[in-house]
């Protein structure tokens, strides 16, 4: 009789979802279809008009969302979550609720002016309110692109996360010469404020275009205030030099960014595909590469969340996940779900 073979078991850290919007996602819910979109504004445009049409509640599409994450490898969470003069707090209570259903997994709300802060009355006294109701960071957007007010967004934002004493954390879509020029302003308010390490700008695509001549100069200044750089690495979007990010000291970690919302219909909510998804898009061909690209996904993660169960992991942890693959280099190319979830010792999902 052949014996068969025995299926390798690989333990690893836990993952860590940098950057995502469960409130807005159709996770577990009926079909969304979408309409067409052409420019930033757009997107807004049509995300704005879909929030109050769900058949659920948010609490009932995040935790779905955020049950299926943590059923993934997911451990930690930074979840931008939308508040505005018309929605009001009403999604950062709803997905505070669904995480506090889930002791394994540690969410970090956003409060995320989506719909403008300075464009849109009444938004910066909501992000203050969202603070007391649940949410930990004070979250920003475009201050150049969208808002057209460079550093009235950043007085407001900083200003408001100084009176509050939380973390910051900003949606930087613009690209070119403009974007560099707002992340060198985000990274000297950062280091005059004392902020070193406190502070993340989510996407910052003008970091990824290694044409621009100040490129070299701005990821400096970046690893001087030691600010955190996210990014999703979706669809056409461009996506870092991790090389080059590395060389100049920039810390980068990865998110799902939108789960199947009225951005797009893609995402799974898991950070494996979603290491899989970065490291195909920066050409990863080695062993190095492909850890390097799951690394991001879960120790760096776990740096910039606070979680050093996570950041500092050892083999001999106990919090980790543990996969039918026999490396590091294969589970990202695979892309297999865990066979356990672990943390402190006790099974979580």
């Amino acid at each position: 009789m052949t014996a068969t073979p025995t299926q390798p078991r690989l333990r690893t850290p836990g993952l860590v979802d940098g950057h995502i919007h469960p409130d807005k996602t159709s996770w577990g819910g009926p079909w969304m279809s979408r309409r067409p979109a052409a420019t930033l504004a757009e997107l807004i445009e049509n995300d704005r008009a879909t929030q109050f049409d769900f058949p659920n509640t948010v609490e009932e599409r995040s935790f779905a969302l955020l049950s299926h994450a943590l059923a993934n490898g997911t451990l930690g969470m930074r979840a931008h979550v939308d508040v505005s003069s018309e929605i009001g707090i009403a999604n950062v209570e709803g997905v505070r609720a669904a995480a506090e259903r889930l002791p394994g997994l540690t969410v970090k709300i956003v409060a995320f002016p989506q719909f403008g802060l300075l464009t849109n009355p009444g938004t910066l006294e909501v992000m203050a309110a969202s603070l007391d109701a649940g949410a930990d960071l004070v979250g920003g957007i475009d201050p150049g692109g969208i808002e057209g007010d460079l550093h009235g967004h950043l007085d407001a934002v900083f200003g408001l996360a100084d009176r509050a004493g939380r973390d910051i954390d900003i949606h930087l879509h613009d690209g070119g010469e403009h974007g560099l020029e707002q992340i060198r302003e985000i990274a000297r308010r950062t280091i005059a404020g004392g902020r070193q390490g406190r502070v993340t700008i989510g996407h910052a695509f003008a970091l990824c275009d290694t044409a621009l001549v100040s490129l070299g100069e701005t990821l400096d200044l970046v690893a001087e205030a030691r600010i955190w750089i996210t990014t999703c690495a979706l669809g056409p979007d461009p996506v870092p030099d991790i090389d080059r990010f590395e060389r100049h000291g920039v810390r980068l970690v990865a998110g799902s960014d939108g789960v199947r919302d009225s951005w797009s219909p893609f995402g799974t909510g898991s950070m494996v595909d979603r290491a899989h998804l970065l490291a195909y898009r920066t050409g990863a061909l080695t062993d190095a590469d492909l850890e390097r690209a799951f690394a991001i996904a879960s120790v760096a993660g776990g740096e910039m969340l606070g979680l050093p169960e996570i950041a500092g992991w050892t083999p001999e942890s106990d919090t980790y996940l543990e996969f039918a693959a026999g490396s590091i280099a294969q589970l990202v190319t695979d892309r297999p779900a865990p066979s356990r979830v672990v943390r402190g010792g006790v099974a979580v999902a």
